[in-house]
């Protein structure tokens, strides 16, 4: 029985590392992709049109994925604003992101995730005027 468990324990121990290994990087995916949602929802409550916060959720979330090191294939964002003051920005980012060898527990190799963020446009900010300036 001590032989047994000698050799049984070493591929328990690593089986076990190997299934906190793919459960960290899900979490992990997850909490990159909160975070590249709030900076988006952020960068696009500070626009002016709902056109510039489009953009600006764009660009802050692919470039906050890209620093976070969070690597998605089909990376969608997608931004809802009045950008009028006292309104909101809401931004959702949704990334499809691969697991690698999780395959070999079952778990899908990849996996479409998801976050939301909203932001409130400052009620007091300065309207522009009809010249632009």
């Amino acid at each position: 029985m001590t032989a047994e468990a000698v050799l049984i324990a070493p591929v328990l121990v690593m089986l076990l590392v190997f299934v906190a290994v793919v459960i960290h990087r899900g979490v992990d995916a997850r909490l990159r992709l909160d975070d590249a949602a709030h900076q988006a929802a952020r960068a696009a409550s500070l626009q002016r049109s709902p056109a510039a916060a489009s953009t600006a959720a764009d660009a802050t979330a692919t470039s906050a994925l890209a620093r976070a090191g969070l690597v998605c294939r089909d990376a969608a964002v997608t931004t809802t604003t009045s950008a009028s003051p006292g309104g909101s920005a809401v931004v959702s980012v949704r990334c499809t992101v691969d697991f690698g060898q999780a395959l070999v527990l079952g778990v899908p190799s990849s996996r479409t995730l998801s976050a939301t963020a909203s932001e409130v446009i400052d009620t007091y900010r300065s309207q522009p005027t009809a010249g632009g300036t």
